[in-house]
């Protein structure tokens, strides 16, 4: 095995094998590879003498070769579904960046991979091919095969999102707790007719905001209307066909469950000529770039996506370090109130 260390000073940047250091301290190289990653028989003295002399020298192990000493690739996978839409983007660029500055501090990249549907066969590659120390998965699903496939093959990995499955180590933000504090905020107000239009139940974040709708009836001791809740309006015609419907129930408010379908709600009422807020207050269970230049401004649930990546990383780099972590973690939310609820 050949393992390559830096030299950095002012007068050169000289690169050297593990050789130089064995014949310099007339060590085996296997000797000098076992103090590096701290792995195998090797004395007290002998360890503390090749440490010292790397010290002493300013030699640094290369990531690539310290990732051979201890078989490791240094590298981890995030995976994102091929299939989401320009509303997700922000979201998923956002903790993106979260993850690359926290991998960046432990001296990991972050490779991308997408899958499609019930096709991962990039991530089996990936895994197959030893590419990765470990996988972060963006997005949860109710049947979630890939994760199914990462138990099975025993690679730490980590859920940014919910799961009912509690061996998996999972980060998210508190969609449910958040939607259920907006929506009781609307029923505060006097506002009992209060729609909801949602994406679909495929995905677990969207139960998880039909939960916090439907808890803030139920504290409120207030009776949900089943006909006011449309989900998986996935089209602008499934959506449109909702919001007639809501119309025609004469609900006072609509609530989506992302900006999406907020758009497409604002896009059928001003085609209905329904003025918001005058005549339909409305909110939205997200906040992104996709309606900040909206009017009128849609209030909407404020969550700090950069910050949920990297603590999503930065859980799953201390599980690859043998370190104990919380297996269940929630992030905090902000209500941000806009003019499209203005009298909240």
């Amino acid at each position: 095995m050949v393992m390559e260390v830096f030299r950095n000073d002012r007068m050169e940047n000289r690169k050297i094998t593990i050789s130089d250091i064995a014949e310099a301290l007339q060590v085996s190289k296997t000797t000098v590879s076992r103090a590096i990653s701290g792995k195998g028989r090797i004395s007290e003295e002998t360890r503390k003498k090749i440490l010292a002399y790397i010290e002493e020298k300013d030699y640094k192990p290369n990531v690539i070769a310290k990732g051979l000493a201890q078989q490791k690739t240094y590298n981890i996978a995030l995976v994102i579904p091929g299939d989401c839409n320009l509303v997700d983007m922000p979201f998923f660029q956002n903790s993106m960046q979260g993850i690359c500055e926290e991998a960046s501090q432990h001296d990991y990249d972050v490779m991308l991979v997408t899958t499609s549907g019930k096709d991962y066969s990039n991530l089996e590659r990936m895994i197959f091919n030893h590419k990765v120390d470990g996988v972060i998965l963006s997005r949860s699903l109710v049947k979630d095969e890939v994760a199914v496939f990462l138990k099975e093959q025993q690679i730490p990995f980590i859920l940014m999102g919910t799961s009912k499955d509690e061996d998996i180590l999972q980060v998210d933000n508190n969609h449910k707790e958040g939607c259920c504090e907006l929506v009781t905020k609307l029923l505060a107000r006097g506002y009992r007719k209060i729609g909801l239009v949602g994406g679909s139940q495929n995905f677990v974040v969207n139960r998880m905001r039909f939960e916090g709708y439907k808890n803030a009836f139920h504290n409120a001791k207030y009776t949900m209307e089943e006909a006011f809740v449309y989900s998986n309006c996935e089209t602008m015609e499934q959506t449109e066909q909702a919001v007639k419907k809501l119309l025609r129930h004469e609900v006072q408010c609509i609530v989506c469950m992302d900006d999406m379908i907020c758009a497409l709600v604002m896009q059928v009422l001003a085609k209905e000529q329904i003025k918001v807020p005058e005549q339909m207050k409305v909110a939205s269970f997200y906040d992104s770039t996709l309606l900040m230049n909206h009017e009128p401004a849609i209030t909407s649930l404020l969550f700090d996506d950069k910050a949920l990546g990297a603590l999503t990383c930065r859980i799953l780099l201390d599980y690859m370090q043998g370190e104990e972590v919380k297996g269940k973690n929630l992030m905090g939310y902000e209500i941000v109130l806009r003019e499209s609820t203005d009298d909240i």
